[in-house]
């Protein structure tokens, strides 16, 4: 399979379960990067009488892209941000195509990189949700996986908190997290959960092949996806309080993960 298939949009359809809703993104820079970076943009939405400063650099760019721009009242554009941080502009793309755990490993086999996946067992805040992808993405991750039940979705709030990451970082939405452990284990991965009853992370080589399970801000991992880890690891708190929120874990697990891969190098 060749990068331009890896690359390529499917063709969206209503009955295709890789395909998910149409996405709205708000806020200045945000919207700024996915016009810049040439993401399949359908129309923006400005606040009407804002053409001031970064805006009117976001509406030039959009005409010269042929991406629609129309202008609204802030009240509409309130509709579609969250507590209305749109910043004057909303953005609508097309509906995300989500990969298969085959084309995940197959799209990083192509690139020839070692895989390096997440998986996200139960993780419902958005915000948590977007932080998470952009960790990944910054780190390095080759992809993210999914369950497409108990997950936050890809909602604007989500969106906007992944600062722009869930353009790049390859997502895949699986029915089954532990069927999906067993195929990546079966591709030569070894899984570790992250928890806090682990062996500290800093005592374990990170750098093979591998994918490392995040669990539910209030449960952690569940039992079924904990028992088919290979290994479960730990980050040390000395403080008072006695647990980290899941997108600062994840940040501190995949910076480990690239430590420990550019020591290898």
């Amino acid at each position: 399979m060749s990068m331009s298939d890896f690359n390529r949009k499917k063709t969206v359809s209503s009955t295709d379960e890789n395909v998910g809703e149409a996405r709205v993104v708000y806020g200045r820079n945000p919207v700024r990067e996915l016009i810049e970076n040439g993401k399949p943009v359908d129309r923006i939405i400005v606040k009407r009488g804002e053409y001031d400063g970064s805006i009117s650099v976001i509406v030039a760019k959009a005409r010269e892209r042929g991406i629609t721009v129309s202008e609204a009242d802030g009240r509409k554009l309130d509709a579609y941000a969250e507590g209305g941080r749109h910043q004057g502009v909303v953005a609508f793309l097309a509906p995300m195509s989500f990969f298969t755990v085959k084309e995940l490993l197959d799209k990083t086999s192509a690139e020839g990189n070692v895989p390096f996946f997440l998986i996200l067992d139960g993780i419902e805040d958005p915000q948590n949700l977007g932080a998470i992808l952009r960790s990944a993405e910054c780190a390095g991750a080759n992809g993210v996986i999914v369950p497409k039940h108990h997950c936050a979705p890809l909602s604007p709030s989500a969106c906007k908190a992944s600062a722009g990451a869930v353009e790049y970082i390859p997502i895949a939405k699986v029915t089954n997290l532990t069927r999906a452990i067993d195929e990546l284990k079966d591709a030569g991965l070894w899984i570790y959960g992250a928890d806090a009853d682990g062996e500290y992370y800093g005592d374990v080589d990170l750098s093979g092949p591998a994918a490392f399970v995040l669990g539910s801000e209030g449960h952690g991992i569940s039992r079924l996806v904990r028992e088919n880890c290979d290994k479960i690891i730990s980050i040390p708190l000395h403080g008072k309080i006695n647990s980290l929120n899941v997108s600062a874990a994840a940040a501190v697990i995949l910076y480990a993960v690239e430590a420990s891969r550019n020591i290898k190098k």
